[in-house]
């Protein structure tokens, strides 16, 4: 983690601890790095857009670059027009699934990837006075440029990724008020699937309210009580690069659940490279037993799409992802997209003929507890050889099925203890004695 960036960008409440002379400054040292180049930008819906890419274009151009605005659009649409439409850098303003009074300046290089950690931290030093680019010039004024036509080029690409006939599917959208709000309905349209939308007005203040992916209720009471008949819900985040479900009895579905359904059919279709899947450490090990059961192999990164992408190019792997609904479809896209997973989740459904119901049976997905632990030195308590002997002493006594999992904040002083086990109640039982021994520890 470095001083302004996390694993996704620079992120804060906007007009407090994210501020416009921030990003003012990361455009400034992007201009300067691109002089006379492109930089494309975009945003999500979110009511601080309009300050904080006027601040960026005005850094980019002030620095004789220039900025390619595309308007609302979703984060892997940023990433896909960077690396196609030859962009030497892209800037996606979103803080993702959180609140509107947040917002983040999410940063990719020439191949829609994430900026790596050198040019980083040479935004840091700059926002902190550490660096000093020359004086400005009057030679050196770059232009900004309406670029919202491009948005049609990347639903496109997004329908390109499509083979199977999906116009007998009827489903619902949750927009979540965000990014793809004003994207999926062209989608869907292209490919004559039938769908109702909620929660795809945006007002600037509403994006991710009691809505959205991280709001599933919201959507699965909407199946519930509609007189019509609907095969699944998708539910997206502010900007569009994650994606849940709910069947048609509006029963939730997490990422787990939509790669195992992927992975089955990018394997059945030779299309899952070295027949392996890749997870963070906080899959369900259901989802192991039931990739186990299929053959297929998976890997285990650490917590953050970030990490699953790194994998996934260094190991020259298809499909990978988060519980959260972060799934990357390596052969079509460098970051999760929302939109496109959605679709290739119907894909493997039509692929299968079965519904989204009949295919989640084939996991059984075990009860999973976690808390969070206050702690002035998470090193000295995570290397403690009791807590270690006790974590062994758990997953012993859970014979396999289950796990005991420790890992520490990267923003706070806190240790998160996660206990996955056949019940709740044991759930409950094994996290407790986790937490009471590390209460004897601080």
């Amino acid at each position: 983690m470095g001083r302004y960036f996390g694993t996704d960008g620079v992120r804060g409440v906007a007009n407090e601890n994210l501020s416009v002379n921030i990003a003012f400054k990361i455009g400034e040292y992007l201009g300067h790095t691109y002089v006379g180049q492109n930089i494309i930008i975009g945003s999500d819906t979110r009511v601080s857009k309009d300050m904080f890419l006027s601040a960026l274009c005005a850094g980019i151009t002030s620095r004789g670059a220039n900025a390619y605005c595309t308007g609302v659009i979703s984060t892997p649409g940023i990433s896909y027009l960077t690396k196609n439409k030859d962009f030497k850098a892209g800037i996606m303003i979103s803080a993702s699934h959180n609140p509107y009074y947040d917002n983040g300046i999410k940063c990719f290089n020439d191949q829609g990837e994430k900026i790596d950690a050198t040019l980083e931290a040479s935004l840091e030093d700059y926002i902190d006075g550490n660096i000093t680019l020359p004086d400005y010039s009057r030679e050196t004024i770059g232009k900004v440029v309406n670029y919202q036509d491009s948005i049609q080029e990347y639903l496109d690409h997004v329908c390109s990724t499509i083979q199977l006939d999906l116009s007998s599917y009827n489903i619902a959208i949750d927009c979540a008020n965000g990014s793809s709000s004003q994207l999926i309905g062209p989608l869907l349209d292209h490919l004559n699937i039938q769908y109702e939308i909620i929660d795809n007005k945006p007002d600037g203040y509403n994006i991710n309210v009691d809505c959205g992916s991280t709001h599933l209720n919201n959507l699965s009471d909407f199946i519930k009580k509609n007189t019509k008949s609907f095969d699944l819900g998708l539910a997206f985040d502010g900007d569009a690069d994650r994606v849940l479900a709910v069947d048609a009895t509006g029963q939730p579905v997490d990422g787990d659940l939509i790669m195992y359904i992927c992975g089955r059919y990018l394997k059945e279709v030779g299309l899952l490279h070295k027949d392996t899947i890749v997870t963070t450490i906080m899959s369900n090990i259901g989802l192991y037993k039931a990739l186990d059961e299929n053959n297929i192999k998976y890997e285990k990164t650490a917590v953050g799409d970030k990490y699953v992408y790194e994998c996934l190019k260094n190991e020259g792997l298809s499909l990978g992802g988060e519980q959260s609904g972060h799934i990357i479809f390596n052969d079509y896209a460098n970051t999760g997209d929302g939109m496109l997973s959605g679709l290739q989740l119907l894909q493997a459904l039509k692929y299968f003929d079965k519904t989204l119901q009949q295919m989640c049976e084939e996991v059984t997905i075990y009860p999973q507890l976690l808390e969070n632990v206050k702690v002035t030195d998470k090193d000295k308590v995570l290397n403690s050889p009791v807590l270690q002997e006790e974590v062994k002493a758990i997953e012993a006594e859970l014979h396999g099925n289950g796990r005991v999992l420790l890992r520490p904040s990267g923003t706070e002083p806190l240790i998160r203890v996660m206990v996955e086990a056949s019940t709740d109640e044991a759930c409950a039982k094994y996290v407790k004695r986790m937490v009471d021994i590390i209460h004897t520890l601080v």
